[in-house]
């Protein structure tokens, strides 16, 4: 056995105290907090010091990466028992990063692919992240709400799995505060979630991300981004929500790949031959994950949930525009800058071709056919609110990257001003009519 699963191994077993929570109420933080103060400051050799050791703690001869871990977990134990965080959920986030780790290391041991290591920190979290609300819930005697659960579980370990690929080992404190903290929204806006969608969720979000990645569209990280935003929309907003936002990833990706080596020989190709990665992905889609929450949560607010609907149909049909314009436009020659009209190179940013304005109408049309098919309440005019929100969005990104993208304000960044501009005109149209 190598020494990297011995110490997920021994992580796992750590993690495994917080199940005590229930029993110890209050005092649920002080197992950790023991355990925090015995790796900083008394093993510091031994089996048990090897056991846990990652290379950096060997240097320094001191045990930071249990001690960052137990801390984080004491802290996580005092927002349940002070704060109000689900006890469920408090060791739902610990049991998904300890046993997400140790599922990734066991795949580790037989193979070295991308996609196997995450798929094996997803099942393992989700696994255990259910097993531990469903303990925690036998704990204290209260019913197992298994779709909900299922939910949760599968929510926290992509969350989890995402963090840990963007991040290092040693910011596991860092991901498991944050997918505790996510959980915890999560649950205050699943206010129903049946058995029926959150199966098909899972099932339909799961084959598409595979798929995304075996073709090249995504890269593991970009998968994961995709199939979470797939899972929250379908479980939030619905499986006509899910419809839109898929047609922009389909779509999209399909207009990325058209013609790439040409694209390459002109200079105006996305990187990693196409691949979308976590900031192309929240770049495009943040804005409509943000409107699917505030959708969500519309209850508690004083605006009418029909408002996101149009704000998130929106922000997508502004990213599936400005993508058509710029993959399939910036093929075309003699663009032409935005801002002055002024003729520029290909690739340029800012500069348009007509032919590209034309594809990027088309675009937003197709957003807003969707919409109008499968989002209740989308009328043939909301259907053009819809259109409307998209090629402002396509104008204001191709504006943005004429005056002020570069080294500061990035691509990525761009990309969610276009989106956030496209909802922002839908839903303000459509709060206007309603």
């Amino acid at each position: 056995m190598q020494p990297t699963l011995r110490r997920a191994g021994g992580f796992a077993l750590v993690g495994t105290l917080a199940v005590a929570a229930p029993v110890l109420g209050r005092a649920a933080f002080v197992p950790f907090a023991a355990v925090a103060v015995l790796a900083a400051f008394v093993i510091t050799d031994g089996p048990l010091f090897d056991l846990f050791a990652r290379p950096a703690d060997r240097r320094e001869g001191r045990l930071n990466g249990l001690a960052g871990f137990s801390l984080a977990a004491a802290g996580l134990a005092i927002l349940a028992t002070e704060l109000g965080l689900p006890t469920d959920l408090y060791v739902a986030a610990v049991f998904v990063l300890a046993y997400g780790n140790l599922g990734k290391r066991l795949v580790a041991e037989t193979s070295d692919e991308p996609f196997l290591g995450a798929a094996g920190f997803g099942v393992g979290g989700a696994v255990a992240g259910f097993a531990g609300q469903a303990a925690v819930s036998s704990l204290t005697s209260t019913s197992i709400a298994v779709p909900r659960f299922a939910f949760l579980a599968v929510a926290g370990a992509l969350v989890a799995a995402l963090f840990r690929e963007m991040l290092f080992e040693r910011d596991d404190p860092l991901v498991m505060l944050s997918t505790g903290l996510l959980l915890w929204l999560f649950d205050a806006l699943a206010v129903s979630v049946g058995v029926v969608s959150v199966g098909a969720a899972l099932a339909v979000t799961v084959a598409l991300g595979y798929a995304s990645y075996a073709l090249g569209a995504a890269s593991v990280a970009g998968m994961l981004s995709g199939v979470l935003l797939g899972l929250l929309v379908i479980v939030f907003g619905g499986f006509g929500w899910f419809a839109v936002l898929i047609t922009f990833f389909g779509v999209g990706s399909l207009s990325t790949k058209y013609r790439y080596e040409e694209k390459k020989r002109r200079g105006i190709a996305e990187e990693n031959e196409g691949a979308r990665g976590t900031g192309n992905v929240l770049g495009n889609a943040a804005v409509a994950l943000l409107c699917v929450i505030l959708f969500a949560g519309s209850q508690s607010l004083s605006v009418e949930g029909a408002v996101f609907q149009f704000a998130f149909a929106g922000s997508m049909a502004a990213a599936l525009s400005d993508t058509l314009s710029s993959e399939i436009g910036g093929l075309y020659d003699s663009p032409r800058l935005i801002t002055t009209f002024e003729p520029v190179p290909p690739g340029t940013d800012g500069g348009v071709t007509w032919q590209g304005e034309v594809f990027g109408l088309l675009g937003a049309l197709v957003v807003g056919a969707v919409a109008l098919a499968l989002l209740p309440g989308v009328s043939p005019t909301g259907a053009g609110v819809v259109v409307l929100g998209g090629v402002v969005g396509m104008t204001a990104d191709s504006v943005l990257g004429a005056t002020v993208e570069g080294p500061r304000f990035g691509n990525e960044a761009v990309n969610f001003a276009a989106t956030f501009v496209g909802a922002v005109v839908s839903g303000l149209v459509a709060l206007a009519l309603l």
